[in-house]
Protein backbone atom coordinates (compact mmCIF):
# COMPACT_ATOMS: atom_id res chain seq x y z
CA UNK A 1 0.00 0.00 0.00
CA UNK A 2 1.41 3.54 -1.24
CA UNK A 3 1.90 5.87 1.35
CA UNK A 4 -0.44 8.93 0.82
CA UNK A 5 1.20 11.81 -1.25
CA UNK A 6 0.76 15.22 -0.09
CA UNK A 7 -1.54 17.77 -1.61
CA UNK A 8 0.22 20.16 -4.41
CA UNK A 9 0.46 23.66 -3.59
CA UNK A 10 -2.42 25.32 -5.12
CA UNK A 11 -1.53 27.44 -8.10
CA UNK A 12 -1.32 31.34 -7.67
CA UNK A 13 -3.89 33.29 -8.31
CA UNK A 14 -3.24 36.39 -10.71
CA UNK A 15 -4.27 38.56 -7.59
CA UNK A 16 -1.35 36.55 -5.55
CA UNK A 17 0.99 37.18 -8.22
CA UNK A 18 -0.07 40.97 -8.68
CA UNK A 19 0.55 41.33 -4.79
CA UNK A 20 3.89 39.13 -5.06
CA UNK A 21 5.39 41.78 -7.31
CA UNK A 22 4.23 44.52 -5.36
CA UNK A 23 6.10 43.10 -2.53
CA UNK A 24 9.09 42.11 -4.26
CA UNK A 25 9.42 45.86 -5.94
CA UNK A 26 9.00 47.78 -2.67
CA UNK A 27 11.65 45.18 -0.98
CA UNK A 28 14.14 45.95 -3.57
CA UNK A 29 13.38 49.81 -3.38
CA UNK A 30 13.63 49.53 0.73
CA UNK A 31 17.03 47.74 0.58
CA UNK A 32 17.92 50.92 -1.40
CA UNK A 33 16.77 53.47 0.55
CA UNK A 34 18.89 52.04 3.42
CA UNK A 35 21.64 52.12 1.53
CA UNK A 36 21.29 55.35 0.05
CA UNK A 37 20.77 56.72 3.91
CA UNK A 38 24.05 54.64 5.00
CA UNK A 39 25.79 56.69 2.43
CA UNK A 40 26.00 59.57 4.30
CA UNK A 41 26.33 58.27 7.53
CA UNK A 42 29.58 56.75 9.27
CA UNK A 43 30.58 54.11 12.14
CA UNK A 44 27.74 52.09 13.86
CA UNK A 45 25.02 53.90 11.87
CA UNK A 46 26.59 52.35 8.80
CA UNK A 47 26.59 49.12 9.85
CA UNK A 48 22.87 48.99 11.28
CA UNK A 49 21.77 50.74 8.18
CA UNK A 50 23.97 48.15 5.40
CA UNK A 51 22.11 45.37 7.74
CA UNK A 52 18.88 46.05 7.77
CA UNK A 53 19.92 46.73 3.39
CA UNK A 54 20.62 42.62 3.25
CA UNK A 55 17.75 41.70 5.90
CA UNK A 56 15.54 43.59 3.33
CA UNK A 57 17.01 41.70 0.09
CA UNK A 58 16.23 37.91 2.35
CA UNK A 59 13.19 39.05 2.10
CA UNK A 60 13.40 40.05 -1.81
CA UNK A 61 14.92 36.66 -2.36
CA UNK A 62 11.70 34.80 -1.07
CA UNK A 63 9.01 36.65 -3.40
CA UNK A 64 11.43 35.74 -6.28
CA UNK A 65 11.64 32.37 -5.27
CA UNK A 66 7.51 32.25 -5.01
CA UNK A 67 7.38 34.41 -8.55
CA UNK A 68 9.89 32.44 -10.04
CA UNK A 69 9.58 33.33 -13.97
CA UNK A 70 7.00 36.12 -13.39
CA UNK A 71 9.63 38.08 -11.50
CA UNK A 72 10.82 39.85 -14.42
CA UNK A 73 7.28 41.53 -14.67
CA UNK A 74 8.26 43.87 -11.21
CA UNK A 75 5.78 46.66 -10.92
CA UNK A 76 6.60 50.25 -9.76
CA UNK A 77 7.23 50.87 -6.55
CA UNK A 78 4.42 51.99 -4.07
CA UNK A 79 3.86 55.67 -4.12
CA UNK A 80 5.44 56.02 -0.25
CA UNK A 81 8.53 53.95 -1.11
CA UNK A 82 9.44 56.39 -3.79
CA UNK A 83 8.91 59.36 -1.27
CA UNK A 84 11.53 57.31 1.15
CA UNK A 85 13.95 56.80 -1.98
CA UNK A 86 14.02 60.80 -3.32
CA UNK A 87 14.30 62.14 0.40
CA UNK A 88 16.91 59.86 1.42
CA UNK A 89 19.19 60.77 -2.03
CA UNK A 90 18.28 64.64 -1.55
CA UNK A 91 18.52 64.38 2.36
CA UNK A 92 19.86 61.24 4.51
CA UNK A 93 18.43 62.68 7.55
CA UNK A 94 15.89 61.85 10.56
CA UNK A 95 13.15 62.29 8.31
CA UNK A 96 13.88 59.90 6.11
CA UNK A 97 14.42 57.22 9.21
CA UNK A 98 10.93 59.16 10.49
CA UNK A 99 9.25 57.86 7.08
CA UNK A 100 11.11 54.46 7.24
CA UNK A 101 10.39 53.91 10.89
CA UNK A 102 6.12 54.14 9.65
CA UNK A 103 6.66 52.21 6.28
CA UNK A 104 8.08 49.09 8.68
CA UNK A 105 4.91 49.43 11.11
CA UNK A 106 2.79 49.44 8.13
CA UNK A 107 4.26 45.95 6.84
CA UNK A 108 0.97 43.46 5.56
CA UNK A 109 3.51 40.34 6.00
CA UNK A 110 1.46 39.09 9.42
CA UNK A 111 -1.53 39.13 7.31
CA UNK A 112 -0.65 37.57 4.70
CA UNK A 113 -0.01 33.83 4.65
CA UNK A 114 2.78 33.85 1.92
CA UNK A 115 5.13 35.59 3.85
CA UNK A 116 6.71 33.30 6.55
CA UNK A 117 6.59 33.91 10.24
CA UNK A 118 10.29 35.21 9.87
CA UNK A 119 9.50 37.65 7.92
CA UNK A 120 6.82 39.44 9.59
CA UNK A 121 8.98 39.17 12.56
CA UNK A 122 11.66 40.78 10.92
CA UNK A 123 9.72 43.79 10.06
CA UNK A 124 8.33 44.37 13.58
CA UNK A 125 12.29 44.60 14.45
CA UNK A 126 13.22 46.76 11.67
CA UNK A 127 10.85 49.45 13.01
CA UNK A 128 12.19 49.42 16.46
CA UNK A 129 15.99 49.73 14.54
CA UNK A 130 15.11 51.99 12.74
CA UNK A 131 12.94 54.18 15.44
CA UNK A 132 16.16 54.02 17.43
CA UNK A 133 18.35 55.28 14.53
CA UNK A 134 15.85 58.14 14.30
CA UNK A 135 15.29 58.90 18.06
CA UNK A 136 19.53 59.82 17.61
CA UNK A 137 18.69 62.16 14.89
CA UNK A 138 15.48 63.21 16.69
CA UNK A 139 17.74 64.37 19.59
CA UNK A 140 20.25 66.16 17.94
CA UNK A 141 17.41 68.50 16.41
CA UNK A 142 15.01 68.50 19.61
CA UNK A 143 15.92 72.34 20.69
CA UNK A 144 15.42 73.98 17.24
CA UNK A 145 13.40 72.04 15.77
CA UNK A 146 10.79 72.49 18.73
CA UNK A 147 11.03 75.93 18.87
CA UNK A 148 10.84 76.63 15.18
CA UNK A 149 7.70 74.35 14.74
CA UNK A 150 6.25 76.10 17.66
CA UNK A 151 7.20 79.61 16.80
CA UNK A 152 5.17 79.09 12.91
CA UNK A 153 2.44 77.43 14.51
CA UNK A 154 2.09 80.30 16.98
CA UNK A 155 3.01 82.97 14.22
CA UNK A 156 -0.22 81.21 12.10
CA UNK A 157 -2.24 80.87 14.99
CA UNK A 158 -2.06 84.11 17.34
CA UNK A 159 -1.95 86.60 14.22
CA UNK A 160 -4.69 85.21 12.20
CA UNK A 161 -6.72 85.81 15.37
CA UNK A 162 -5.62 88.45 15.90
CA UNK A 163 -6.06 89.81 12.31
CA UNK A 164 -9.78 88.08 11.93
CA UNK A 165 -10.78 89.74 15.66
CA UNK A 166 -9.74 92.85 14.44
CA UNK A 167 -10.98 92.78 11.16
CA UNK A 168 -14.51 91.32 12.41
CA UNK A 169 -14.76 94.69 14.13
CA UNK A 170 -15.55 96.46 10.91
CA UNK A 171 -12.20 98.73 11.14
CA UNK A 172 -10.49 99.89 7.41
CA UNK A 173 -8.03 97.16 6.16
CA UNK A 174 -5.20 99.75 6.76
CA UNK A 175 -6.03 99.27 10.09
CA UNK A 176 -5.85 95.56 10.09
CA UNK A 177 -2.43 95.44 7.62
CA UNK A 178 -1.00 97.63 11.04
CA UNK A 179 -2.45 95.65 13.11
CA UNK A 180 -1.02 92.66 12.20
CA UNK A 181 2.71 93.88 11.36
CA UNK A 182 2.74 95.18 14.45
CA UNK A 183 1.62 91.27 16.33
CA UNK A 184 4.00 89.85 14.03
CA UNK A 185 6.53 91.88 15.62
CA UNK A 186 5.93 92.13 18.78
CA UNK A 187 5.32 88.38 18.82
CA UNK A 188 8.19 87.31 17.14
CA UNK A 189 10.22 89.46 19.79
CA UNK A 190 8.18 87.49 22.48
CA UNK A 191 8.92 83.92 21.32
CA UNK A 192 12.68 84.66 20.40
CA UNK A 193 13.40 86.53 23.94
CA UNK A 194 11.65 83.81 26.19
CA UNK A 195 13.14 80.70 23.81
CA UNK A 196 16.28 82.40 24.35
CA UNK A 197 15.92 82.57 28.30
CA UNK A 198 13.99 79.26 28.41
CA UNK A 199 16.86 77.27 26.99
CA UNK A 200 19.86 79.10 28.48
CA UNK A 201 17.95 78.89 32.02
CA UNK A 202 17.98 75.38 31.10
CA UNK A 203 21.51 74.79 30.37
CA UNK A 204 22.65 76.20 33.20
CA UNK A 205 20.89 74.39 35.67
CA UNK A 206 21.92 71.22 33.84
CA UNK A 207 25.84 72.24 33.90
CA UNK A 208 25.58 72.67 37.55
CA UNK A 209 25.23 69.56 37.91
CA UNK A 210 28.58 68.42 35.49
CA UNK A 211 31.14 67.26 37.79
CA UNK A 212 34.54 70.24 37.95
CA UNK A 213 36.96 69.14 35.74
CA UNK A 214 39.48 70.66 38.17
CA UNK A 215 38.55 68.18 41.04
CA UNK A 216 41.05 65.87 40.18
CA UNK A 217 43.78 68.02 41.61
CA UNK A 218 42.86 67.66 45.42
CA UNK A 219 42.76 63.49 45.15
CA UNK A 220 46.85 62.87 45.62
CA UNK A 221 46.73 65.30 48.64
CA UNK A 222 43.56 62.92 49.89
CA UNK A 223 44.60 60.36 53.16
CA UNK A 224 44.27 56.39 51.87
CA UNK A 225 42.51 55.75 54.44
CA UNK A 226 40.20 58.67 55.77
CA UNK A 227 38.95 60.87 52.79
CA UNK A 228 35.67 61.98 51.56
CA UNK A 229 36.10 61.06 48.17
CA UNK A 230 34.04 57.92 48.54
CA UNK A 231 30.93 60.71 49.36
CA UNK A 232 31.38 61.86 45.76
CA UNK A 233 30.46 58.58 44.68
CA UNK A 234 27.72 57.80 47.08
CA UNK A 235 26.09 61.20 45.86
CA UNK A 236 25.66 60.19 42.72
CA UNK A 237 24.19 56.97 42.93
CA UNK A 238 26.53 54.79 44.26
CA UNK A 239 26.34 51.91 47.37
CA UNK A 240 28.40 52.33 50.25
CA UNK A 241 30.01 49.47 49.57
CA UNK A 242 30.47 50.38 45.64
CA UNK A 243 31.90 54.15 46.30
CA UNK A 244 34.02 52.51 48.71
CA UNK A 245 35.70 50.64 46.54
CA UNK A 246 35.76 52.60 43.54
CA UNK A 247 37.34 55.65 45.51
CA UNK A 248 39.85 53.29 47.17
CA UNK A 249 40.45 51.94 42.86
CA UNK A 250 41.35 55.82 41.96
CA UNK A 251 43.32 56.84 44.86
CA UNK A 252 45.40 53.54 44.39
CA UNK A 253 45.84 53.74 40.40
CA UNK A 254 45.99 58.14 40.47
CA UNK A 255 47.96 59.16 37.07
CA UNK A 256 48.19 63.04 37.85
CA UNK A 257 49.04 63.28 33.72
CA UNK A 258 46.68 61.17 32.32
CA UNK A 259 43.97 63.56 34.93
CA UNK A 260 45.44 66.56 33.80
CA UNK A 261 45.02 65.72 30.16
CA UNK A 262 41.42 64.60 30.30
CA UNK A 263 40.44 67.52 32.31
CA UNK A 264 41.99 69.33 29.34
CA UNK A 265 40.33 67.82 26.47
CA UNK A 266 37.96 69.76 24.12
CA UNK A 267 34.47 69.81 26.11
CA UNK A 268 31.42 67.17 24.89
CA UNK A 269 27.98 69.07 24.79
CA UNK A 270 26.40 66.44 26.74
CA UNK A 271 23.21 68.70 25.98
CA UNK A 272 23.26 68.66 22.71
CA UNK A 273 19.30 68.06 22.37
CA UNK A 274 18.40 70.69 24.01
CA UNK A 275 20.39 72.96 21.33
CA UNK A 276 22.05 76.35 21.93
CA UNK A 277 20.06 79.34 23.63
CA UNK A 278 20.81 81.62 20.53
CA UNK A 279 19.82 79.13 17.68
CA UNK A 280 16.43 78.44 19.50
CA UNK A 281 15.87 82.08 20.04
CA UNK A 282 17.07 82.71 15.82
CA UNK A 283 14.64 79.59 14.80
CA UNK A 284 11.45 81.04 17.03
CA UNK A 285 12.28 84.03 16.04
CA UNK A 286 12.61 83.40 12.17
CA UNK A 287 9.60 81.02 12.33
CA UNK A 288 7.27 82.64 14.17
CA UNK A 289 7.46 85.68 11.98
CA UNK A 290 7.33 83.11 8.78
CA UNK A 291 3.85 82.04 10.15
CA UNK A 292 2.38 85.31 11.28
CA UNK A 293 3.15 86.92 7.71
CA UNK A 294 0.96 84.59 6.14
CA UNK A 295 -2.76 86.20 7.41
CA UNK A 296 -1.48 89.53 6.57
CA UNK A 297 -0.40 88.69 3.04
CA UNK A 298 -3.92 89.44 1.38
CA UNK A 299 -4.26 92.89 3.48
CA UNK A 300 -0.36 93.34 2.07
CA UNK A 301 -1.77 92.64 -1.71
CA UNK A 302 -4.68 95.07 -1.17
CA UNK A 303 -7.75 93.17 -0.32
CA UNK A 304 -10.09 93.90 2.16
CA UNK A 305 -13.31 92.67 3.57
CA UNK A 306 -14.20 89.00 3.36
CA UNK A 307 -12.39 88.15 0.65
CA UNK A 308 -9.03 89.02 2.46
CA UNK A 309 -10.67 86.83 5.32
CA UNK A 310 -10.94 84.21 2.82
CA UNK A 311 -7.46 84.16 1.54
CA UNK A 312 -6.00 84.22 5.04
CA UNK A 313 -8.07 81.49 6.03
CA UNK A 314 -7.33 79.13 3.21
CA UNK A 315 -3.48 79.84 3.37
CA UNK A 316 -3.37 79.51 6.78
CA UNK A 317 -4.86 76.48 7.14
CA UNK A 318 -2.74 75.19 4.45
CA UNK A 319 0.62 76.35 6.09
CA UNK A 320 -1.19 74.52 9.00
CA UNK A 321 -1.55 71.49 7.15
CA UNK A 322 1.81 71.02 6.23
CA UNK A 323 3.32 71.73 10.02
CA UNK A 324 1.06 69.26 11.34
CA UNK A 325 1.81 66.91 8.81
CA UNK A 326 5.48 67.35 9.40
CA UNK A 327 5.29 66.96 13.14
CA UNK A 328 3.46 63.64 12.35
CA UNK A 329 6.23 62.33 10.08
CA UNK A 330 8.83 62.92 12.31
CA UNK A 331 7.60 62.00 15.27
CA UNK A 332 6.59 58.30 13.81
CA UNK A 333 2.92 59.05 14.30
CA UNK A 334 0.48 59.50 11.08
CA UNK A 335 0.69 62.92 9.21
CA UNK A 336 -2.99 63.19 8.25
CA UNK A 337 -4.07 62.79 12.03
CA UNK A 338 -1.69 65.43 13.13
CA UNK A 339 -2.26 67.99 10.68
CA UNK A 340 -6.19 67.42 10.63
CA UNK A 341 -5.41 67.99 14.62
CA UNK A 342 -3.65 71.36 13.95
CA UNK A 343 -6.02 72.65 11.64
CA UNK A 344 -8.80 71.79 14.24
CA UNK A 345 -6.89 73.90 16.98
CA UNK A 346 -5.71 76.99 14.36
CA UNK A 347 -9.31 77.30 13.41
CA UNK A 348 -10.68 76.89 16.29
CA UNK A 349 -8.58 79.47 18.07
CA UNK A 350 -9.26 81.84 15.06
CA UNK A 351 -12.78 81.35 14.95
CA UNK A 352 -13.44 82.24 18.09
CA UNK A 353 -11.67 85.04 18.34
CA UNK A 354 -13.57 86.35 15.05
CA UNK A 355 -16.79 85.64 17.31
CA UNK A 356 -15.66 88.37 19.52
CA UNK A 357 -14.89 90.42 16.79
CA UNK A 358 -17.95 90.45 15.38
CA UNK A 359 -20.23 90.69 18.35
CA UNK A 360 -17.42 93.45 19.11
CA UNK A 361 -18.15 95.20 16.29
CA UNK A 362 -21.88 94.81 16.69
CA UNK A 363 -21.60 96.48 20.21
CA UNK A 364 -19.43 99.34 18.69
CA UNK A 365 -22.10 100.26 16.25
Amino acid sequence: MTAPQPAAEPAPTAADLRRWRRYLADERAEAAVYRDVARRRAGEERAILLALAEAEGRHEAHWMRLLGAEADRVPAVSLRTRLLGFFARRFGSVFVLALAQRAEGRSPYEADAHATAAMAADERIHQEVVRGLAARGRQRLSGSFRAAVFGANDGLVSNLALVLGIGATGVPATTVLFTGLAGLLAGALSMGAGEYVSVRSQRELLAASVPDPQAHTAVPHLDVDENELALVYRARGMTEQQAAAHAHEVLTGYDPVAAAAQATAAPVDEHEEIGSAWGAAGSSFAFFASGAIIPVLPYLLGLSGGAAVLVAAVLVGAALLVTGAIVGVLSGASPLRRALRQLAIGFGAAGATYALGLAFGTTLA
